[in-house]
């Protein structure tokens, strides 16, 4: 990714303070400096917090009105797990939500063993996702079916649908045993958006611990040993640029503002570096 012209827009995801709902998320966020936020409307597993919003009702008035009103856009929703059994017609409410509320794209995870069954209901979501102008961010993480970033390429290039990409997390590309490199190779605008965090250099082993460090382990950026200005140069210009950072040792409002304050003093190592080489900004 070329050095910006002025400091490129930060989103953050919502497992980063899951605790909190949508209008203390919205709120606090915007507190922190980010200019937008994920929202999970839709629960990982059945026992999983998750924050769902209707069209027409009062909650999401209200929640417009609060995105308004902190100058916060809703960069994706999330979350649908693609399992052999999806019932696709049933994630419209979601779908409508999320339209309504101005998002970009929602998040999915490839969770079915048997390839051509998940690459024609990811199509099905793609398709219904499209109605409402809405892209679909195929996120890969080393536990699911689509693991790993070939995967992901894999079926994206089969799926063939002009809406849907891959959302590269930095966390689970390294986990999987991606890099920088691997982006790279990827077709224009086969990445679409890329969330960032740090980690320790002592990798988890087995899926539980992976799960574990995924959702409580993981550090600010810069504090780790990810190359995450790696990274962030083999990204094409344009990319959108995430935090996923759930810190649980810290309150809240403590974990945005370091996960806000970490990504733009790495951003600007990126920009300092970009400078030293005499590389022009786009």
């Amino acid at each position: 990714m070329s050095a910006p012209t002025e400091a490129p827009k930060l989103a953050v995801a919502h497992l980063t303070a899951l605790e909190l709902t949508p209008l203390e998320w919205v709120t606090q966020a915007a507190r922190a400096g980010f200019d937008a936020v994920g929202l999970r409307l839709n629960p990982t597993s059945a026992d999983a917090i998750a924050y769902p919003s209707i069209v027409g009702s009062e909650a999401h008035r209200v929640l417009r009105r609060v995105l308004a009103d902190e100058g916060m856009t809703v960069h994706d929703v999330e979350f649908i797990p693609m399992l052999p059994d999806i019932d696709v017609a049933s994630y419209a409410p979601m779908f409508d939500a999320a339209a309504d509320l101005g998002a970009r794209c929602v998040t999915v995870s490839g969770d079915d063993p048997d390839a051509g069954r998940l690459a024609a209901n990811l199509a099905a979501v793609c398709e219904l996702a499209a109605q409402y102008g809405l892209r679909v961010d195929l996120e890969f993480m080393r536990w699911r079916h689509v693991g790993t970033l070939k995967q992901a390429r894999s079926m994206v290039e089969r799926v063939d649908s002009a809406n849907l990409a891959i959302l590269v997390d930095a966390l689970h590309l390294a986990r999987s045993g991606g890099s920088p490199a691997d982006v790279r190779a990827l077709p224009v605008g086969m990445v679409r958006t890329v969330q960032l965090c740090d980690a320790s250099q002592h990798a988890p082993v087995g899926d539980d611990a992976t799960i574990l460090e995924a959702r409580t382990g993981r550090l600010p950026p810069g504090e780790g040993v990810l190359p995450l200005i790696d990274l962030l140069d083999a990204l094409p210009a344009g990319t959108a640029l995430g935090v996923e950072m759930p810190v649980q040792s810290l309150p809240a409002k403590d974990r945005l503002e370091l996960a806000y304050r970490s990504t733009r003093a790495m951003l600007e190592v990126a920009r300092r570096r970009h400078e030293s080489l005499g590389e022009s900004p786009q």
